[in-house]
């Protein structure tokens, strides 16, 4: 594996920042690892653990590198598929094995619904696909209140509110939106509005991502093998009960994968999950 070429893809309403780590001895399909709204950062640990193969990481729309040439303030996963679609057909290296994690499985299922002819394999990990879940409702509405919150007072109360829904276990309760949220500065977060409103998660899609409707006949008739995966510590978290959600809709069970939401992580953005096993389960499944 070479290290990283940066390239750059212009697509309607953003210009695409992706990186590519070369191994051209390798037969395999090219590993495409992705998250939402998480860049290409949060991947550099796992990316190392494929160098037998090409691994391509990019930034979506909006976030780190991936500058938006639109006035939106909205990114859907129709949007992000487009992207996806688009950055495959621009590698032109037949279709791909994906690694997707959390919005970025969530953008990556709306792929396959449109275009399995792309995708070998999809890994889907903890897509917080809020539609499928009993207490769809419930989580519906704190995701609202979350994008509200930001829009009202900024991005520390927002997170806040956005980590107290994340963890909690178990459905979720029917005032949970209407809970006042914990003290930002609690999770190291600001207190202080800067009056910034283009946060790409809890402004740009937090919404979007949460709300959408994914098309299950599609990708239960798709070429593409779809494995949806889920932590071993996770268990009880909305992404988590999600994951198990979508695979029952798919006729599939999910796969458990090493740590948490964030069992890939290396020490990126500050966060260490169980990267060594979690690549391996990986390898395992790609298999």
């Amino acid at each position: 594996m070479t290290q990283p070429k940066t390239h750059t893809l212009d697509v309607p309403g953003a210009v695409l920042y992706y990186d590519v780590r070369s191994n051209d001895s390798s037969s395999a399909p090219v590993l495409l690892l992705i998250g939402s709204p998480m860049g290409a950062t949060g991947f550099g640990t796992l990316s190392g653990h494929f160098a037998d193969r090409t691994v391509v990481t990019y930034d979506p729309r909006g976030v780190e590198r991936s500058e938006r040439t639109d006035d939106a303030t909205e990114s859907t996963p129709d949007e992000h598929a487009d992207d996806l679609h688009r950055l495959i057909s621009a590698l032109d290296a037949g279709p791909v094995d994906i690694f997707a994690s959390s919005g970025g499985a969530v953008n990556a299922l709306a792929l396959v619904a449109r275009h399995p002819e792309q995708v070998k394999t999809l890994v889907a990990h903890e897509p917080p696909a809020a539609q499928v879940l009993p207490d769809r409702e419930q989580a519906l509405a704190a995701s609202v209140d979350i994008h509200e919150t930001y829009q009202r007072s900024g991005l520390g109360p927002a997170m806040a509110k956005f980590i107290m829904l994340v963890a909690h276990k178990g459905l979720i309760p029917l005032d949970f939106a209407d809970q006042h949220g914990p003290d930002p500065a609690n999770f190291g977060l600001p207190t202080e509005d800067d009056g910034s409103r283009d946060d790409v998660l809890v402004g740009q899609n937090i919404i979007s991502c949460t709300h959408y409707q994914h098309d299950f006949e599609a990708l239960r008739a798709a070429s593409t093998r779809v494995v949806i995966a889920a932590g071993a510590e996770s268990t009880g978290e909305m992404a988590h009960r999600a994951a198990v959600a979508v695979a029952g809709r798919l006729g599939t069970k999910p796969v458990t994968f090493p740590g948490d939401h964030g069992g890939f992580l290396g020490g990126e953005y500050g966060m260490k999950g169980e990267p060594d096993a979690f690549a391996a389960a990986l390898r395992q499944v790609l298999i």
